[in-house]
């Protein structure tokens, strides 16, 4: 379906690239369209880009809405398909 979604930054890279991770996935993304990404923060991920930084509560907000609406799993799937 390829929505957007946020994960967590464990790892930055140089190269405007960091690695994500979402329930034990890790991913690398570019991270050139979002300014000052520290490991920690959570990201918004589409198509292997940060689109922008979400707060922790907003991110989990997203997560749970994703998971009752049926689609989460679908997401993490796509995502692990091209994971780190």
């Amino acid at each position: 379906m390829c929505l957007a979604i946020p994960a967590r930054v464990v790892e930055l890279e140089d190269g405007n690239i960091a690695v994500v991770a979402l329930e034990g996935v890790k991913k690398r993304i570019s991270v050139a369209l979002v300014e000052d990404i520290e490991v920690g923060d959570y990201v918004l991920i589409h198509v292997g880009y940060a689109l922008h930084k979400v707060s922790p509560e907003e991110a989990a907000r997203t997560l749970q809405l994703m998971a009752e609406a049926g689609v989460l799993s679908e997401e993490l799937a796509e995502i692990g398909e091209s994971a780190a």
